[in-house]
Parts: C-alpha cells; structure tokens; sequence
C-alpha cells in the first residue's frame, strides 16, 4: 500500500494573519493547525470527516479525484495520506467519497464510481455503467479491505439512470435498538427526474437493502434547481433516523424509526431561497443542507445557505421536538446584513460530548471574488455563532473544480475540518486538513 506520511512542523501551529486584511478582522480558531494532505495540485475536493467515538484521536478523511483516505492516530498531529487503498479499482473515476465511525470502532467509506459522466448536468442521459460502493477499515483507516462491496450498481447495461452523492450514516448509539446499522441515502439521475433513494446495512456493511425511494415527490433531470440533491442524515439518541436533502426552494425531512426499513412520508420542513446560485469565480455553487444532532437531549439542528439577502449567507435551525417544528433561521455568518459578501459550502457538526454547533464555510467578507475558510462555533444552542478565521490566504476558485462541499467533525472540544485550496496560479486545487481545540 503507498502511502504518504504528513508531519506537522511547529511553524503549521497556527495561522499568520499578516496576509489577509479580513482574516484580521476575525479572530483566530484555537490552537490551530492547517497542513496540505495532498502534495501538489490535483483535483481533490469534496471531503469528508469522521472521529472515532471510542478512540477519539483516530480521525479519517476521505477525498475525490479518484477516491482517497488519510488517517490520524494521534489527534492531527500526523496524517497518514493512502493513494490506493479505497478507490474502486475497476472504474475509471471515483469520488462523491463520505465516511463514518460504526459502533465498533469501524471506519466505512462509500464513494460512487463511473467510466464516463452523461450529458453536462443531465447525468441520466448517455451513462455508463456506475453504482455506489462501500469499503471498511478495521483498524481506524490505517488500511482497508480488498472487498468492495457494492451498495446499488448498473454494470451493464445501456441507458442506465446515474447514482450521484451518497452519503453513509452510522447508528452508534447505545440506547438505539437498531445500533450497529448503517445507512445510505443518494440522488438518482433518470432521464426523466431525479428521486431520493436508500439503502441499509444490519451486518456492518456486508450487505445492503434492495435500494428504496423516500422522496414522495421527484424533481428535475437536471442537476440545478427544481432536481432533489444533497441527502444528509443522523440518527437520534433513541435510534430515529433523519434524513434531509433539498428540493429547489425547500429542505425536505423523511423520518424512519425501524432502523431505516420503513420511512415516514417525506414533507419539507424549512422554505429557502433556490439551493443553486452563481458565487464569482466558481464553476457552481449550492447550498445543500445538513443535519445534525445532540444526543444528550435529541435536539436537531439544519444549516444550509441561500441568497435571500441579496448575498449568499449560511443559516442554521434548530429543532426542539424531533423535527416536528422547526425555528427561525439564525445567520451563522456573523458579518451585517446586506453587505455583499457571499459565504458558501457550509457544513455542520456538532460535538457530541460538549453540545458545541460547529459550522465551517468559505468566507468573502473582505474580498469579492476570493475566500478564505471560517469555523463559526455556537455554545448556546444555535442561538449566537462567533465566527473564527482557520486560513488567512484568500485564494480564488476561477478555473478550477472546488467541488459542492466542504468537511467537518467535532469531539471533546477538538474540531477537525477539510477543505480545497487553490494556491494561485495553478491549475488544481490541494486537500487542506485543520484542526481546532477548544480545550484550551
């Protein structure tokens, strides 16, 4: 297996905030961090982050082009990249790559894997064969297993629909009657529409459910507005799972509570600005939301980002009553109103032992067409977010793929995200890894 080996130099401790005269105006995330996974340029975006809840200094991170893993084992102070281990190998390309921590301690990544994309944003239309795969690792994502198992594939056949943007949901709460089960939703591309779709897993991932559709109403062909993308899930403390995805102006929430064998009717739940819009520079942008919740008292939190303020901003809301209603949208992004100033790519955790909502974003508060990455940390609930600076460079997206989204995990008080980067001038973006304690 190749592998290549990170070590964080004492100079990578924290940020220098001489180079940007808005990451000035933010304070600095604690006790940072920030190291380049990847060595030189490429095309990795669209990570994914998960901690282990039984040896919380085990941290995974998966990425795409092609499908990718990195591991730590002693909180982030060294990173362990593997090129080859995760991707399927009998595919030309890979990617939409998510990952999570089972209630063993098992590290399980899916990904979707495809020869050739359909027509420019019509995905169902000329595909080749692709499917969802899943792959595990036993020993906290030092290494992963040669099978790969196969979640819902079209080797074959001709005009088949395309699946796109799984993401997997691990049930590792010890008061839920369905712990140990694992969880994935998509979209599927026909020609015709796109349809929510998923599938589980009651034996740690070998294998997987005839896949179901949970979406009561299906959207457009067309990967824009008006089509069904972005599922996200948790599953609650007493083993509910939910699953958000958005559909033009709306979020939309299927609940199940028999271990994802059976979901309640699918409804929207938060009315938003069209969840596709345009951000100078960057080849698309969304606002896809995510789900996430405190298993100490089963409160549910949605972050997503619109433009209903004339510029693009993140919001969060929040859920005292398993999702049966919804707050007010609170602004995470803590800049004024109305100043222009586009803030995207939102996504959400929050730390299962403090109760902390963490929320990281691309941020052009003080440049319009450049971004640097913000965490914004609320310890009230959701209530107020105090915006903190993790990189100071700002850095533009023209040109290249930044990818839909970025990532995020948090655990005792430390916070691990991902994120691209594309260092000016070249022709690709790099994977960049940070990390936060607030412990200290």
């Amino acid at each position: 297996m190749n592998r290549f080996q990170v070590v964080l130099a004492a100079a990578l401790a924290a940020p220098v905030f001489a180079a940007s005269g808005f990451a000035q105006t933010l304070p600095p995330v604690p006790d940072s961090q920030v190291i380049n996974i990847t060595p030189t340029p490429g095309t990795f975006t669209e990570p994914g982050v998960a901690v282990n809840p039984d040896n919380p200094k085990q941290v995974v991170v998966v990425l795409q082009y092609t499908a990718k893993a990195a591991y730590t084992e002693d909180g982030g102070q060294t990173w362990h990249l593997d090129r080859t281990g995760v991707a399927p190998l009998n595919y030309r390309m890979s990617g939409d790559v998510s990952v999570a921590f089972d209630n063993k301690g098992h590290a399980i990544m899916d990904c979707i894997a495809f020869d050739k994309l359909g027509s420019f944003n019509y995905w169902g239309h000329g595909a080749t064969r692709n499917g969802i795969f899943q792959r595990r690792s036993l020993d906290g994502g030092k290494t992963w297993e040669t099978q790969l198992r196969t979640v819902s594939a079209f080797p074959t056949k001709p005009g088949v629909p395309f699946e796109d943007k799984p993401y997997i949901v691990a049930d590792d709460s010890p008061q839920s009657p369905h712990a140990g089960n694992l969880y994935v939703g998509w979209t599927r591309w026909t020609l015709t529409d796109s349809r929510m779709l998923f599938s589980r897993s009651t034996d740690d991932g070998v294998t997987w459910s005839k896949p179901i559709e949970i979406s009561q109403t299906r959207g457009l062909p067309r990967d824009d507005n008006g089509a069904l993308e972005g599922f996200d899930g948790v599953v609650g403390p007493k083993g509910t799972l939910y699953g958000v995805w958005s559909a033009d102006d709306e979020i939309v929430l299927a609940e199940s509570h028999d271990g994802g064998k059976t979901f309640t009717p699918s409804r929207n739940i938060i009315r938003t600005a069209p969840t596709m819009f345009a951000v100078d520079g960057m080849d698309r942008a969304n606002g896809f939301p995510q789900i996430a919740d405190d298993p100490k008292n089963g409160e549910l939190y949605v972050t997503w980002s619109d433009y209903r303020n004339g510029e693009v901003d993140i919001f969060l809301s929040r859920s005292t009553d398993h999702g049966a209603t919804w707050s007010a949208p609170v602004k995470v992004n803590n800049d004024p109103k109305h100043d222009g100033a586009d803030h995207f790519f939102q996504w959400l955790a929050v730390d299962p032992v403090t109760g902390a909502v963490n929320v990281v974003f691309y941020d052009r508060r003080g440049n319009p067409h450049k971004q640097i990455v913000v965490l914004a940390r609320s310890t009230d609930h959701g209530a107020t977010f105090k915006n903190y600076a993790w990189t100071n460079t700002p850095f533009s997206g023209k040109d290249v793929f930044m990818g839909d989204y970025l990532g995020l995990a948090a655990y005792g008080g430390k916070v691990y995200g991902a994120w691209p980067f594309h260092p000016q001038g070249a022709k690709g973006t790099i994977l960049q890894i940070g990390e936060a304690n607030f412990n200290k």
